[in-house]
């Protein structure tokens, strides 16, 4: 046993340069592994009367090819910004995926949205769903190489975002192909009368901005995803996920199993879950997998669809032998 013992440490350590070796090599790889570029601008909006400040997330082999790349449209919550995705770890999500061969590369769009909802405002002034559209969405094809269809473009969002994803992806389905929402805030019905104090009357307040002041209960509920849901007709043929966590502390979750009860009466085939979680970067961190892969299996298709069309003819279609 002695002798065996002496001839396997023999072989260690014979080893030990090559495995040495191997890590490094592999740890040098990761190190000069082309990172995502994030392109941080300020895009004029005649609209809106002012810039909106926009980063645009682009994969990492974007410099070093031609190739045209799917886009999702990321909407953060409210009090964030056009950073936090990156900030807060969805851009770290995502390059574990794409690491992990789990998703492709796409283009992802991370757009100010300030407190608007990603409506317009019942007053006018902040018509944010139309610079979204008119504006935005023109742009990013214009300056990025996209693959400029529906199949190829999504919108995902969070809280407030989750909201506006649903909101603009449900009222343009001709232009997105694809729909997610984690911790959407929907609110199934809002209080009567609206509380002055506490947090429902410090977000009343907040809603007062885009949905009127006093609060428009007729606005809200004309914008509202849970009212949109009513007639899937109007985005049919678009894909559809949305979740929230069991302990959502606003009870999103209830305005969530609403959504997911209405579309189910109506038909319209989704993709839904209740989690175990709260609300907020704590819960996304460990479920924003879910809706980024499943964007990817939109954008695959697309990707498949566009190297189809772009194929050279064949010697038959040519009217070759």
């Amino acid at each position: 046993m002695r002798h065996f013992g002496t001839n396997r440490n023999l072989l260690l350590r014979a080893a030990l340069p090559a495995l040495a070796a191997v890590v490094l090599f592999a740890a040098q790889a990761l190190a000069a592994a082309p990172a995502p570029t994030d392109d941080c601008r300020s895009v004029p909006s005649r609209i809106l009367g002012r810039a909106v400040d926009v980063c645009v997330v682009l994969p990492s082999d974007y410099s070093s090819s031609s190739k045209r790349f799917p886009v999702l449209y990321y909407l953060h919550g409210l009090f964030e910004n056009q950073h936090s995705w990156i900030d807060r770890g969805g851009q770290s999500i995502l390059e574990g995926l794409i690491a992990g061969g789990d998703v492709g590369e796409f283009i992802v769009v991370l757009p100010d949205g300030g407190k608007s909802f990603y409506i317009n405002s019942l007053d006018g002034r902040d018509r944010y769903e139309d610079f979204f559209i008119q504006e935005l969405v023109p742009w990013v094809d214009r300056n990025f190489r996209t693959l400029a269809s529906r199949q190829a473009r999504g919108i995902a969002g969070d809280s407030m975002g989750g909201y506006g994803s649903l909101h603009i992806g449900m009222r343009h389905a001709d232009l997105f192909g694809s729909i997610s929402a984690q911790s959407a805030a929907l609110i199934a019905k809002l209080p009567n009368p609206l509380p002055t104090e506490g947090r429902w009357g410090f977000y009343a307040r907040i809603l007062q901005e885009p949905f009127g002041s006093p609060l428009n209960e007729a606005y809200w509920e004309s914008n509202s995803p849970l009212t949109l849901a009513e007639d899937p007709s109007k985005f049919s043929g678009v894909k559809l996920y949305f979740d929230c966590g069991n302990q959502d502390r606003y009870g999103f979750d209830v305005g969530a199993k609403q959504l997911n009860k209405t579309l189910t009466a109506k038909g319209f085939p989704h993709e839904f879950e209740i989690r175990e979680g709260n609300h907020g970067w704590s819960y996304l961190t460990q479920y924003m997998k879910f809706p980024l892969a499943f964007h990817w299996k939109s954008f695959a298709a697309a990707e498949r669809a566009a190297l189809h069309d772009s194929a050279p003819a064949s010697a038959a279609q040519l009217g070759g032998k």
